[in-house]
């Protein structure tokens, strides 16, 4: 027997198709870019333009690529909206598929690998290879459309406020060139593949019925062990930049919060039962 699906599921479901289809489009108008036609000089111009604005604002919208920062920058979904949380954690097998895969496969060289030092603006580690995608562009672009398509039935009169989510991850692909460690190919080919990944995981997520969201529930209790390795990792390491410390720290408060408003919510489901009072 098929899951219930979620109203408007038919809708979203060729809402999907159409950024599936932008996404094939968006890469194909990129040719010019993973050619190289405008390389190294239109890295190089991006790159020194970025550095108008301070460093930690690239390193900070860097982070929130990063899978820990997602985990805790939508770690409030997990008692507000469990759905919109699971939306990119659907997208998030095939994001990783998309840019390990290429990655490896490729191997390109990065900005580093290419050009010297004096010639361009590098903050953080080091990296000469696997250079296309961009992981941290393919993932903002995965967790944007995911919970776009899974926001869009719900959202009523603030759905003009969901294009936020691609602006957002927009900054998140000119962070990967501010800081030295893309190439605007990278970051071109991470939007497109992450909007694929988002409709694949949407489609993905089609499939899964409500119990799935239960707070008792097997995978939200997985879900709220993996937000406790989140606070660890944010407490105890540091995040692509030793400049996001003070951000990642930050970033703690709204884990702990929702995992104190989670704790609380299965214990008044607990109080509800019957036998157990």
């Amino acid at each position: 027997m098929k899951p219930a699906q979620p109203a408007g599921g038919g809708q979203t479901a060729r809402a999907a198709g159409r950024i599936a289809a932008a996404a094939c489009l968006l890469l194909l108008l990129g040719a010019p870019l993973w050619l190289g036609w405008y390389e190294p000089g239109l890295f190089i111009y991006l790159n020194h333009s970025a550095a108008a604005l301070p460093p930690p604002l690239w390193t900070g919208l860097s982070l929130l690529g990063n899978g820990w920062g997602l985990l805790a920058l939508t770690s409030p979904l997990l008692v507000l909206a469990p759905r919109l949380m699971w939306a990119w954690l659907f997208a998030a097998p095939f994001a990783a598929l998309l840019s390990r895969g290429i990655k490896a496969w490729l191997d390109n060289p990065r900005p580093a690998a290419v050009l010297s030092r004096d010639r361009f603006d590098l903050m953080g580690e080091v990296f000469y290879n696997q250079s296309f995608p961009s992981g941290h562009t393919l993932s903002a672009f995965a967790a944007a459309s995911a919970i776009y398509l899974a926001a869009r039935p719900l959202a009523g009169r603030w759905v003009h406020l969901l294009p936020g989510l691609f602006v957002l991850a927009v900054g998140v692909g000119l962070s990967r060139v501010a800081v030295g460690a893309h190439w605007p190919a990278d970051v071109w080919a991470g939007a497109a593949l992450g909007l694929l990944a988002g409709a694949l995981g949407h489609l993905l997520q089609q499939r899964v019925g409500p119990g799935w969201y239960r707070p008792h529930g097997a995978p939200q209790i997985g879900l709220a062990l993996v937000l406790l390795l989140t606070l660890w990792q944010l407490a105890s390491s540091t995040l692509d930049f030793e400049q996001n410390r003070p951000l990642q720290l930050l970033l703690m408060l709204p884990v702990a919060a929702s995992l104190l408003a989670f704790a609380a919510l299965l214990w008044r489901e607990r109080r509800a039962l019957p036998g157990l009072h």
